[in-house]
C-alpha cells in the first residue's frame, strides 16, 4: 500500500508507514484522510514538532519524551490532548500522519 501525493505513489511498509519521509504538506493531508483524521492547527503543531525532532535526531520521540516537549509549546496538553489529536497512539500515528518512517520501538531517548 502506498499514498497518491501529487501524482507520485509514496512507497510504505506494512504498516501504512512511509518508507522515506516526505516533508510536505499534501502528504500530511493524504495520509491524515486515510487515517481518518481531520487535521486542526494543534495536529500541525504536533508534526511541525515531529519532523523537527526526526531531523534533528534521525527519529521520532517515545511518548512520554514527546508529551513533556509539546508541553513546551502547548502547556495545557496533556495525554488525553494528545490522544484525542491520534486516536491510535500520538507518538506512532503522530510520525505516520507527518509523513515519516515507523517509529523505533520502546525505549527512549
Amino acid at each position: 500500500m502506498g499514498y497518491m501525493v501529487a501524482g507520485v505513489e509514496l512507497e510504505t511498509d506494512a504498516e501504512g508507514y512511509l518508507l522515506e519521509p516526505d516533508y510536505s504538506e499534501h502528504a500530511v493531508k493524504v495520509i491524515a484522510e486515510a487515517e481518518g483524521i481531520v487535521l486542526t492547527p494543534e495536529h500541525w503543531q504536533v508534526v511541525s514538532f515531529l519532523r523537527d525532532q526526526y531531523r534533528e535526531l534521525g527519529h521520532t520521540p517515545n511518548f512520554r519524551y514527546m508529551l513533556k516537549a509539546v508541553q513546551t509549546f502547548w502547556p495545557e496538553a496533556d495525554s488525553k490532548t494528545l490522544y484525542d489529536l491520534f486516536p491510535v497512539g500520538p507518538a506512532k500515528q503522530g510520525a505516520k500522519v507527518a509523513g515519516l518512517p515507523q517509529p523505533l520501538g520502546k525505549g527512549g531517548y
